[in-house]
């Protein structure tokens, strides 16, 4: 008599949130970061942090967030809306307990980096959920907001988080592909989509409710070594043949450079 395989862990519930601000033209962004070519005009900057290299995602650059606990539930209307099937995996829309997300990420954002986001307006933008075959994995909702006029001095203890910075997309990517910091695919995605605004007001008006990111993983070709993460609406997604015709929703992340590719396909039709 055969076992049956064992369930995988149920995902980690955790919050994130992405604090923007509108930069000043030419101003180095600092703590190390060499300022972008596109810094010389009007630019956005983020929060990053960068984490110690003890635990998970030891050593990278992240946004403030961490894991929902069991008293951030308790927060009345604090509800995140349901995935859209659109975007989200065949396998669920994970929905769980969808309480709590929004008063972890303020919470989180206090604890590392000594900000009050309490009085800000948190817009939830996106989900991300690796597949199953990771041994732990998070279901991360992610916010995203303008910093408060009057926010106070980032402070990091030192110890869970080393350092931070108010960096433009642009020069954070460009650090990244030089290989001089590291972060993970759903830091990559999020930095390359704001990549493409100079305004905080225009990322806050683009955006329509949020993005599921239901994560298949496909090993890339021999002959650039690597792993490509496909989203639903990729044409990958969920048979995994990278080369079918069809729409793109596709982060690439090889060994020659990290991309993000999407578009509806036209290009990749059979004639």
């Amino acid at each position: 008599m055969t076992d049956a395989p064992a369930a995988p862990p149920a995902p980690i519930d955790a919050a994130t949130v992405v604090v923007l601000r509108d930069g000043t033209p030419a101003a180095a962004p600092g703590h190390g970061f060499d300022a972008a070519a596109s810094d010389a005009g009007a630019h956005i900057e983020v929060l990053m942090l960068q984490r110690n290299s003890r635990g998970f995602f030891g050593g990278m650059w992240v946004f403030p967030g961490g894991r929902v606990d069991p008293p951030d539930r308790d927060t009345p209307g604090d509800v995140v809306a349901a995935c859209d099937p659109r975007t989200a995996g065949a396998n669920g829309l994970h929905d769980g307990d969808r309480r709590g997300f929004r008063t972890a990420a303020v919470r989180e954002a206090h604890e590392e980096a000594g900000i009050d986001l309490s009085r800000a307006e948190l817009t939830h933008f996106a989900h991300w959920l690796p597949p199953p075959i990771r041994p732990k994995r998070f279901s991360t909702h992610f916010f995203i907001c303008e910093a408060p006029a009057d926010l106070e001095a980032v402070r990091v203890d030192g110890s869970e988080i080393l350092d931070h910075a108010w960096v433009s997309p642009a020069a954070a990517l460009e650090r990244r592909a030089a290989a001089e910091i590291e972060f993970v695919t759903p830091t990559f995605v999020t930095l390359t989509w704001l990549s493409g605004f100079t305004r905080t007001a225009d990322v806050l008006a683009s955006i329509k409710g949020h993005t599921c990111f239901h994560t298949q993983i496909i090993p890339s070709p021999d002959t650039d070594p690597g792993h490509i993460a496909v989203y639903v609406g990729d044409s990958a997604f969920p048979d995994g043949d990278l080369d079918a015709p069809g729409p793109r929703r596709r982060c690439i992340m090889v060994r020659s450079g990290w991309r993000w590719e999407e578009h509806d396909g036209a290009d990749t039709a059979v004639a």
